[in-house]
């Protein structure tokens, strides 16, 4: 190693360091990387400045003036007085160059030495009460941005007292704001005796710079680590319209659907939150759980629920005419007119979704970005259509143009098979005595009887698909979800609704799924109910909403959805991932 005496400028102690840097075939790949760190053209230049700097530092220099800037534009205006001449000319636009002025204005900070920010002198009549506190004065800068704190008046002193920080916020992004600091004034008001809403208005109203005046708490609140709690929202949610929430201004407003990342649940009643997706880094506050469960229990106890609805609803019924030529592996033609069975639902050896024991009310359910493993099954994609949808057609299409992706659960019917029919290609054909044994051992996600005959779709057909590697597409009615909602399946569920507006006949005319029915008022006004009825009975267990317009352009919606469920990332329940 080269001998490096104390006066060796640093930038050149880095390249004797550099040269002797020899891989040898223990650390070949580490001194590999040190020695392109090493040789970075920025690293170096930084050595330089810094060299240069300890010079000047030795060498103590003193500034020949403090006002540089002054002089630059006492001698800018003298020039633009009279005539010049060429030089006068060049050095009048060297003077009225930004850049130099940028130069000079740092120049003068430094010769003044002029580093600290000014604090705001502490006002003269201070309070007797504070004499023996520590008084903390804070000036805060924020545009049209919410101070991102919230306040509440403490039941034994009447103090004003921080009560959260919200990540990302003005006072957050400062670090002179902490929970628990009892606020005195705001911009030289005395706040003590308003109440906490009127403080909030005023905070929320400050523009540009905010001066503070803050007891700060004994012990101040460490900065905790942001968790990664990802949650569904399974309710839409307006801050402005809850009178509960500390503050409106703070909340977050968000629709059933959105993914929300919750950044702190150290208060039991408001978590902070953001909307994944959303460019805005501070975040607000959202009801929790526990918060939202019971003001809702408050609610249906009171008779004040909305709606009164239970999420376990019963099932529709869709018009026995629609899809009632369709034959082949598609029953879905079949099932139009019977119910399912309502035993089924309690079945032994059925499986059952998280959410069937969970809690009574739709408030979040906890998710996480779930991506294919190599070797791992595809996911299954669940079709939900409501009255109008067709969406027999449209499926088999996409299965028939893909065959080596996409595939179709082959059902199980009692029904004699036909002269053209292939045992296991249409159906599976059984005898009445072998399907009842398997609908009591609840191997049937969903059947029914159609002319006598029995009709149904099982797991295992499913999962002999998915065991192919194939995406395995299911037309189902909604009460099968609760089965094929688990982690065994991840499915992917799309409800597909026709394009139906109110009283715009021309607008159904010109869709060809519809186009060959006797389209009345009433259909119209039936067919929009049940999709209404789809979305708000089963929305929280929607990935996709597909606006049936045409056969074609649905088809093709439908095959890139298939495309992203296949390889994109997902959002799906944690429980489906968790090991």
């Amino acid at each position: 190693m080269p001998v490096v005496s104390t006066n060796t400028d640093l930038h050149e102690t880095l390249a004797l360091l550099t040269s002797q840097l020899h891989p040898d075939a223990n650390h070949k790949e580490d001194l590999v990387f040190l020695k392109g760190v090493f040789t970075e053209k920025s690293l170096g230049y930084l050595m330089k400045i810094h060299d240069k700097l300890k010079q000047y530092e030795k060498q103590s220099p003193s500034p020949v003036l403090h006002s540089a800037s002054c002089l630059a534009e006492d001698l800018t205006e003298e020039l633009q007085d009279g005539p010049l001449e060429e030089d006068e000319k060049e050095l009048l636009l060297l003077l009225s160059a930004p850049h130099l002025k940028a130069v000079l204005s740092a120049h003068d900070t430094v010769a003044q030495k002029n580093f600290d920010p000014v604090l705001p002198p502490l006002p003269e009549d201070v309070d007797d009460d504070l004499e023996e506190e520590s008084v903390k004065i804070v000036r805060l800068v924020k545009n049209k941005e919410p101070l991102g704190a919230t306040i509440r008046r403490d039941e034994v002193t009447g103090a004003v007292i921080v009560a959260r920080i919200m990540r990302g916020g003005a006072a957050d992004r400062s670090g002179l704001v902490h929970v628990g600091d009892e606020l005195r004034e705001v911009n030289g008001n005395l706040i003590t005796h308003k109440r906490p809403d009127e403080i909030s208005h005023i905070l929320s109203q400050s523009q540009g710079s905010i001066t503070l005046k803050i007891i700060p708490a004994i012990v101040e609140e460490d900065k905790m680590k942001e968790s990664r709690v990802y949650l569904r929202a399974l309710f839409d949610y307006v801050p402005f319209e809850d009178r509960a929430t500390p503050c409106q201004e703070a909340g977050l407003p968000f629709k059933r659907g959105d993914i929300l990342q919750v950044v702190s649940q150290e208060d039991a009643t408001w978590w902070q939150a953001k909307r994944v997706g959303d460019c805005n880094l501070r975040a607000a506050l959202i009801p929790s759980t526990h918060f939202q469960e019971r003001r809702l229990r408050y609610r249906r106890k009171t008779g004040t629920f909305p709606g009164s609805v239970s999420p376990k609803v019963t099932t529709y019924e869709r018009a026995e005419q629609e899809d009632a030529n369709v034959e082949g592996k598609d029953i879905a033609g079949l099932r139009r007119s019977f119910r399912l069975k309502k035993e089924r639902q309690n079945s032994p050896g059925e499986p059952r979704t998280p959410d069937a024991d969970h809690s009574d009310f739709l408030i979040y359910e906890e998710v996480t970005l779930y991506v294919p493993r190599p070797g791992e099954r595809p996911r299954l994609v669940v079709l939900l259509g409501s009255l109008g949808a067709r969406i027999a057609d449209i499926k088999q299409k996409v299965i028939a143009e893909n065959p080596r992706l996409y595939g179709l659960a082959v059902p199980h019917t009692t029904r004699p098979r036909k002269s053209h029919e292939r045992e296991g290609v249409e159906y599976h054909f059984v005898t009445k005595a072998a399907f009842e044994a398997d609908m009591r051992h609840g191997k049937f996600i969903e059947y029914g009887e159609y002319k006598d005959n029995l009709y149904g779709t099982s797991l295992e057909s499913i999962h002999s698909i998915l065991d192919q590697n194939k995406i395995c597409l299911v037309d189902v009615q909604p009460e099968a979800l609760p089965i094929l909602r688990t982690s065994a399946f991840k499915p992917f569920i799309i409800l597909v609704r026709p394009s139906v507006f109110d009283s715009e006949k021309k607008s159904l005319s010109s869709c060809s799924s519809l186009h060959s029915m006797a389209i009345t008022e009433h259909d119209i006004q039936d067919m929009r109910q049940s999709a209404e009825k789809m979305e708000q009975c089963y929305g929280h267990w929607l990935d996709y909403v597909l606006v049936k317009e045409d056969p074609i352009s649905a088809k093709a919606e439908l095959h890139v959805i298939l495309e992203r469920v296949r390889l994109e990332p997902q959002w799906v329940p944690l429980s489906w991932v968790r090991t």
